[in-house]
């Protein structure tokens, strides 16, 4: 309880207090998106165009108090047929903003349409790559779901604390070109609730993905995430997605083709369903939108 206490007073804190200076601005997000792709400077910059790689989190954080405003939406299954036009005329839909308390930290908070569930984060980047120095970007991120759906059984004596899942991850990347950028994510979900019956209070996983420049303004993106051994294993399925990234002036548009319908860590970890395949694929993207807060702070 104290990790959600503390991260909902740091959004309303830097984000609430600051709203009546909202002004756009393409420059913070160009920082990152339209950043030298070479590797040839001390700090390596633009391991990836975006703090999303699909659907799991990247190395980057926002720029020092920039305010990123982040729609994500999956569609319906592709084998749900001509009559759901192929998974067109259903939704699932995440709003989130994330703000940049420094260069290296980062706070979130977003609200997704399944299950009525609000989820917050603190992300800090713990070190940067550079060509003399540390060959890898290294980036913590800590997570807490809230789900405010009504009980399917109204009868159980339920607490709040079964509503929390807790995500934890540890980021390491490296822009080994640049084209090429790869990642690795070992991660633990905690549920102080399993819902379904199915599977372990805590689950372990391995995420790995990259990127690979196609041109100027796009690449292709790929994500797996590995489900360690156990019951949650056995009843469920890896996540594995596949993504174009579009970068257009101050956006950064990203398509996908995934298997997972949640798009924060509780659902698309342990509780992942769908399978490539039987055709459980559903289509997506997510488009984001930076605004300007205030001056550059002093990185920590």
């Amino acid at each position: 309880m104290r990790t959600w206490k503390i991260l909902f007073l740091m959004v309303f804190l830097y984000v609430g207090a600051k709203t009546d200076a909202l002004a756009q601005t393409d420059t913070d997000l160009l920082k990152l998106a339209e950043a030298n792709d070479s590797v040839t400077n001390e700090a390596v910059s633009a391991t990836f165009k975006a703090t999303r790689l699909i659907n799991g989190h990247t190395v980057e954080t926002n720029g020092a108090g920039s305010l990123l405003f982040l729609i994500s939406h999956r569609f319906g299954t592709l084998n749900s047929g001509a009559y759901n036009f192929w998974g067109l005329d259903q939704a699932t839909i995440r709003l989130a903003l994330e703000y940049g308390i420094t260069n290296r930290f980062t706070v979130g908070l977003g609200r997704s349409s399944l299950e009525k569930t609000y989820d917050g984060y603190l992300k800090y980047k713990v070190l940067q790559q550079k060509n003399t120095g540390s060959p890898v970007t290294v980036t913590a991120f800590t997570s807490v779901a809230v789900k405010t759906m009504d009980w399917a059984d109204q009868e159980k004596n339920f607490e709040f604390a079964h509503r929390l899942t807790y995500s934890h991850q540890l980021l390491v990347a490296r822009k080994f070109s640049e084209r090429l950028s790869l990642q690795v994510a070992p991660t633990v979900v905690h549920r102080n609730l399993v819902e379904t019956g199915l599977g372990e209070t805590d689950v372990y996983a391995v995420g790995a993905g990259g990127r690979f420049k196609i041109t100027k303004r796009t690449s292709f993106n790929a994500e797996y995430f590995y489900l360690l051994p156990g019951e949650t294993a056995d009843d469920f399925k890896n996540s594995l997605s596949l993504g174009v990234d579009i970068e257009t002036g101050g956006h950064v548009f990203q398509l996908m083709l995934t298997n997972s319908q949640g798009m924060i860590e509780k659902f698309f970890i342990p509780r992942n369903t769908g399978g490539w395949s039987t055709g459980d694929i559903y289509f997506g993207f997510n488009v984001s939108r930076v605004f300007n807060l205030g001056k550059d702070r002093r990185e920590w």
